[in-house]
């Protein structure tokens, strides 16, 4: 029996001629997640109801939270990540073939119901493989999107295996296997856009429209080092934080929020904390300045929204291949990154002096700002939507 979770019921599944059913597969983290909301949005702004919209997720609890805050359909593919380690590459063996006949079974129901046919869309992460395993079998067409700099063992195996290959960021020869990789700017969804002015996004959080904002966030899963971070630089330079009127929007993850709070109130600095932002739009159009993890989603994000951002890669990859995602912003002037050194003290002494700098000067911040210009639109969910929808019968 198929593990569904906010699927699509078997009386909505009838057969529909014309309608396209489109897997978005990838979970985990948020990263995996929004991209394939952006593009099914841009599908069915494209198509309407012809485009049948479901996501194949993994089984920890922030997949559904997402998927079930955005109104989308998802299934649970009982699929776990890949490890060398002897227990977890067990755990791997002994769930991948379960994960294939559930992503097979899926696929089927779609192909029973939707007319047009059906397409996998690979989103990356260890859900996506067994999938793309099932979409070989029931040979429906996968498309790999790629959104690191690095692509990872997944998407490196499913480029071998995909009948197109977009990816968002610059990769190495040879990394997306020998076939010819499809270039698309960032994939940024709607709620993850400025929902209006500077002025009008802060009202929106309840905050001074007039007042300087800063925005930390350490993406969905939040960031505990950049948390701790942030709270030693607010108590470290209350007083330049009271001086230049600053607030702050702070998403810190699960169960970090209450700390964030102290550390502000006991600054004196007005501050919206939260564990999770829904709405990640308004936080990105409040802000005049973002300190940020460099993911593929966080980079996107800073770009669709043009702020100013300081950069701290996640220090525990081995490839540190969000420090490579974050080298085109880098590059234009739009951003600095800055190594996360993890201890508080540490980075408060290595990465301080440069928040501070970009807090102190209004007008390096609209260098940087202005300096996205020459990025061009983050417009890849629409051209990836255009791809995948071009051979539609």
């Amino acid at each position: 029996m198929m593990n569904r979770v906010e699927s699509p019921s078997e009386t909505e599944r009838r057969s529909r001629p014309g309608v396209h059913g489109v897997v978005f597969a990838g979970g985990g983290t948020g990263g995996h997640i929004f991209p394939g909301i952006a593009i099914a949005e841009s599908l069915q702004s494209m198509h309407g109801d012809r485009a049948d919209c479901c996501f194949a997720v993994s089984d920890r609890p922030l997949d559904a939270e997402i998927l079930r805050v955005a109104g989308r359909q998802f299934v649970v593919i009982p699929a776990a990540p890949f490890s060398a380690r002897p227990r977890k590459l067990l755990r791997f063996v002994g769930r991948w073939g379960r994960a294939v006949r559930t992503a097979r079974e899926l696929i089927r129901g779609m192909k029973a119901s939707c007319g047009g046919g059906v397409d996998v869309l690979a989103m990356g992460g260890f859900v996506a493989a067994p999938v793309v395993q099932a979409a070989r079998v029931e040979k429906v067409p996968v498309t790999l999107v790629n959104l690191d700099a690095a692509p990872g063992l997944a998407n490196r195996w499913i480029a071998r295996r995909a009948a197109r290959v977009c990816s968002a960021m610059e990769v190495e020869a040879g990394q997306l296997g020998t076939g010819r990789v499809q270039m698309v700017p960032p994939i940024v969804r709607r709620a993850a856009r400025a929902a209006g002015t500077a002025a009008e996004c802060r009202r929106m959080l309840g905050l001074d429209p007039d007042r300087p904002t800063l925005l930390v966030t350490g993406a969905s899963q939040g960031a505990r080092s950049i948390n701790a971070f942030v709270a030693q630089f607010a108590a470290g330079r209350a007083g330049l934080l009271q001086q230049a009127g600053w607030q702050v929007i702070h998403q810190t993850g699960k169960g970090e929020a209450a700390a964030a709070e102290q550390a502000y109130a006991a600054a004196g600095v007005p501050a919206v904390v939260r564990e999770f932002i829904d709405e990640m739009g308004v936080a990105w159009g409040a802000a005049d300045v973002a300190v940020t993890r460099c993911g593929a989603g966080s980079v996107a994000e800073a770009w669709a929204n043009a702020v100013p951002s300081l950069m701290m890669p996640y220090p525990y990859h081995k490839d540190q291949h969000q420090k490579k995602n974050a080298q085109v912003l880098v590059q234009a002037g739009a951003a600095v990154v800055c190594d996360d050194l993890i201890e508080p003290g540490a980075n408060d002494r290595a990465v301080g002096p440069v928040l501070e700098r970009l807090m102190r000067d209004p007008q390096e911040r609209e260098r940087m700002r202005r300096a996205f210009g020459v990025l061009g639109p983050a417009d890849g969910a629409a051209r990836i939507a255009k791809l995948v929808s071009g051979s539609w019968r």
